[in-house]
């Protein structure tokens, strides 16, 4: 079951059914969505999706999904699952415009590392970016992710794959984290 998370300032909780519109316009903003998987879907492909969080995902309690809230409203979706393309778990996390700018994706990044090396137990975590990404690729190096290797896409569009390891001196408390993502 996907448990609760609480940053300094966001709230990572489980998706609720009457979030579907808030998710929807979330992965229609092409801003977003551009770089979240093969980029933005029919309406109808993000519904089915939104659908699937919750016959799919929770139902099988495959992987942790979470809405992510600031002040009562969803600003964003995150989650951390296994994936073949990494040969581990991989973090996922989006903002919407309105959250950028602020350090929230860095709070928000850190949440789910966090969750993954304390509650997960693991011992790395991967994160899929494409090289034009910028400020993904900076916001994650400042978390202790290194480039470790690039997947060739069929489009010839080139992704980076980075992960964060847990080490014996580095402490892998939500507050610890928090701390390294400000």
């Amino acid at each position: 079951m996907t448990p609760t998370l609480r940053t300094e300032r966001l709230l990572l909780e489980p998706y609720r059914p009457e979030d579907e519109e808030d998710f929807v316009a979330l992965f229609q903003d092409t801003r977003v969505s551009r770089w979240m998987g093969d980029g933005t879907s029919s309406e109808a492909e993000d519904r089915a999706l939104f659908g699937r969080i919750f016959t799919k995902v929770y139902a099988g309690e495959l992987f942790d999904v979470w809405a992510v809230r600031r002040g009562g409203l969803l600003v964003g979706h995150a989650e951390i699952k296994p994936t073949d393309a990494v040969g581990g778990h991989e973090i996922i996390y989006a903002l919407a415009p309105v959250a950028w700018g602020s350090g929230l994706g860095a709070e928000l990044a850190a949440a789910v590392v966090a969750h993954g090396f304390g509650t997960l137990g693991l011992s790395e975590v991967h994160a899929t970016v494409a090289a034009p990404n910028t400020a993904s690729l900076a916001l994650l190096r400042k978390l202790g992710f290194e480039h470790v290797r690039d997947i060739e896409e069929h489009d010839g569009s080139t992704t980076h794959v980075l992960t964060r390891r847990v080490t014996a001196t580095v402490e892998s408390s939500p507050a610890r984290i928090a701390r390294i993502a400000r």
